[in-house]
């Protein structure tokens, strides 16, 4: 309750000024070709998140608290400089992975493993941390879409801590969810200030944190990745479509499947909703691993690779009706035109 106080508590106090001095260091998003939004809006409103969750995690005091606070605090801090002058694509990756490599070695060398094993899980949590926050990132383009699946995932991790039961997963899940929330009267419908790189890096971390966490702490697979699953899935059917066409990976664009629906017509809103709710229900298929029963484990991953794929497929079987519509509206058009005709004619 503290934990999730304080974070929630500091977003909500501290984000008026903080778009006040975002306005005054010029820190502003200007519409390009790539954009979903039309008006300059500030950048950065996700600062007082990121130290929030700071907050949160160094009152546990514990190593996995610890390991958080570090990384949410070095992704912070790289996005933070990316927002106010800009970082070299390159460069912003390598820092990336210096912080996630320091959070995971504190989080691993905790568990005492076998020197090899320690290495090798250390570079997976660091790849791992680091692939996920830029996930996050990419997908942060439209209002609300981030600050809603951070309040999802945040709530997630609570009730999987509850089921453990975990102290950390259910403070710094609570923390997560509210600061989210404190932000979405922010940045969602009509967006005053947007996460920018500080704040997508900042909960990115938190959540990739949480999930390894819960991870090494007993929480099966698939409920401790359900909350990033939809993030992820989009993020990478994006990349490897990107990459078949040749594209320069590292150039930024507007392909991603959130925006191809955008691009069909739907509001903001609408694009935030959807993708919620199939967060949600990606959480309570993942839910279904914590049962021990094997065969509803089972039938319940089908059914989420289902989910994702529907969601994945959507642009390409919306737009196919959208043109099919589009052609039955021209071929009556044509037919009234054609009996206006002949009734002249008779």
């Amino acid at each position: 309750m503290i934990a999730a106080g304080s974070c929630g508590a500091l977003v909500a106090i501290t984000e008026p000024v903080t778009i006040r001095i975002l306005r005054r260091a010029a820190a502003i998003d200007i519409p390009n070709g790539r954009s979903s939004h039309s008006v300059p809006t500030p950048r950065g409103g996700g600062a007082p998140i990121a130290a929030g969750l700071v907050l949160a995690a160094l009152l546990l005091r514990s190593p996995a608290a610890i390991a958080l606070a570090i990384a949410v605090a070095a992704f912070a801090v790289i996005g933070l400089a990316d927002d106010l002058s800009g970082l070299p694509a390159r460069t912003r990756l390598a820092w990336q992975g210096t912080g996630a490599t320091a959070a995971a070695a504190v989080v691993v060398l905790h568990l005492h493993l076998p020197p090899l094993i320690a290495i090798a899980a250390v570079l997976a949590v660091a790849i791992w941390v680091t692939g996920f926050v830029n996930a996050f990132n990419f997908m942060d383009g439209v209002n609300g879409i981030s600050a809603a699946h951070a309040l999802i995932g945040g709530a997630a991790f609570v009730v999987l801590g509850e089921w453990r039961p975990d102290p950390f997963l259910v403070a710094v899940g609570g923390a997560t969810a509210a600061g989210a929330l404190a932000f979405l009267p922010w940045n969602a419908v009509r967006a005053r200030v947007f996460l920018g790189d500080v704040g997508s890096y900042g909960l990115g971390a938190a959540l990739a944190m949480l999930a390894a966490c819960a991870v090494f702490r007993g929480v099966p697979a698939e409920a401790a990745v359900a909350p990033l699953a939809l993030y992820l899935a989009d993020t990478a059917w994006t990349l490897q479509r990107r990459f078949r066409a040749g594209e320069r990976l590292l150039e930024a664009h507007r392909s991603h499947v959130y925006q191809q629906l955008c691009d069909l017509g739907w509001s903001h809103l609408r694009v935030t909703a959807v993708t919620g709710g199939a967060t949600v229900l990606l959480c309570l298929l993942g839910a279904a691993s914590l049962t021990g029963d094997t065969a509803l484990r089972a039938g319940a991953d089908v059914v989420a690779l289902i989910v994702l794929v529907t969601y994945l497929r959507a642009p390409a079987l919306l737009g196919r009706t959208s043109a099919q519509l589009e052609n039955t509206a021209q071929l009556e058009n044509t037919v009234q035109l054609e009996t206006a005709r002949q009734l002249e004619r008779a």
